[in-house]
């Protein structure tokens, strides 16, 4: 083998109703990336436990999850969709990521930070765990790229060190086996089996922030449903919230430098750029000058085109319980295959006794 088959993987957690920063930040870039490369896209379940373990719902979070998928177009026949929980070769390789990463890089992540705060002893072992589990979800793949916002990034950064020190560790049975790629590191070649995964970022609207505070992202667990566009609110609601979002009282620039200091323009021109495809440059060029008294209708019409097709199929498809079911049944089975001939592979690397 010469080089790694192109290939993307992402996951979403089933916690709460997805928003428009999930939409325009994730979904939407998952569907054109579908057009250019087999995807595997996941609905994450297993990660959703490091943010509470007892749910009512969760198997319900999950469908909702995936008919959002389908609703904004990803196509599970050319493409795999499945749930997490599923394979369990994301919790074997797991295992033995905890073991290739040092607790040092773990302890730096900023999200542990800041999702266990002062108490971090009372912290569950998942939370300070869970890139591991995420790098277990990308290279049980060998997956190339993953979309990713600005949030995740460190924890892509992690995989791609827990895959080099893997590589680095066993090249020379990676070699024997002749499984490996030749790949340079530094002025060394190692054989590596797991790529080092790179990250797709951008577009004009990578990271959506809360329509009530500029500074924060939009995020499930914000308190106030004014701060963020679900993707199931219908037409009156998407309107109803543009309105009340929060702005300042000057008219929008002509340049991107005039946002400068200003974050809730900058948002909803970020918001309009997703939506409309357009680069913020472009928006300001046709609304510079402008009043957000003339802006924010114009923002509510082109959210309700885009978004209230997607809200109304997405309603459609969870109504349909058994078609959800089938086809994660479906993505399952075809991502255990996957994941099998990963790991089996893995445990000859390793040397565990197997077969």
């Amino acid at each position: 083998m010469t080089a790694f088959k192109p290939l993307v993987f992402s996951g979403v957690q089933p916690t709460g109703n997805l928003h428009l920063g999930n939409y325009l930040g994730a979904i939407k870039k998952f569907v054109a990336l579908q057009e250019q490369s087999d995807c595997i896209y996941c609905v994450v379940d297993l990660h959703s436990l490091t943010a509470q373990l007892v749910y009512e719902d969760l198997a319900d979070q999950t469908r909702s999850i995936t008919a959002a998928f389908l609703a904004s177009g990803i196509d599970p026949k050319k493409h795999i969709v499945f749930n997490q929980s599923r394979v369990m070769q994301h919790a074997e390789l797991a295992w033995i990521f905890n073991c290739v990463a040092r607790i040092g890089w773990m302890n730096r992540m900023t999200q542990f930070k800041d999702k266990a705060g002062k108490d971090r002893e009372n912290a569950s072992l998942g939370l300070l765990a869970y890139p591991s589990l995420m790098a277990a979800d990308i290279l049980l793949y060998r997956a190339t790229h993953v979309p990713v916002g600005e949030d995740q990034k460190q924890h892509l950064e992690l995989t791609r060190d827990i895959a080099q020190k893997f590589n680095n560790d066993f090249s020379d049975r990676i070699a024997a086996l002749g499984v490996g790629v030749e790949m340079q590191v530094g002025e060394e070649t190692v054989n590596g089996y797991f790529p080092l995964t790179e990250p797709v970022i951008g577009g004009p609207a990578a990271r959506i922030m809360s329509l009530r505070d500029g500074s924060k992202k939009m995020s499930k667990s914000d308190p106030s449903d004014l701060s963020r566009i679900n993707l199931t609110d219908d037409a009156d609601t998407i309107s109803k919230k543009i309105r009340k979002a929060k702005t300042d009282p000057e008219a929008l620039p002509s340049e991107l430098d005039g946002l400068a200091g200003r974050p809730e323009a900058e948002n909803l021109v970020g918001i309009y750029a997703g939506l409309a495809e357009l680069s913020k440059a472009d928006v300001l060029k046709e609304f510079g000058g402008q009043q957000f008294s003339v802006f924010k209708p114009a923002l509510a019409d082109l959210a309700v085109d885009r978004l209230a097709p997607i809200a109304g199929e997405m309603r459609r498809i969870e109504g349909d319980r058994a078609y959800v079911d089938a086809v994660l049944r479906d993505g399952g089975e075809r991502a255990g295959t996957l994941a099998e001939s990963t790991m089996k592979t893995v445990r000859d690397i390793i040397g565990l006794l197997q077969g």
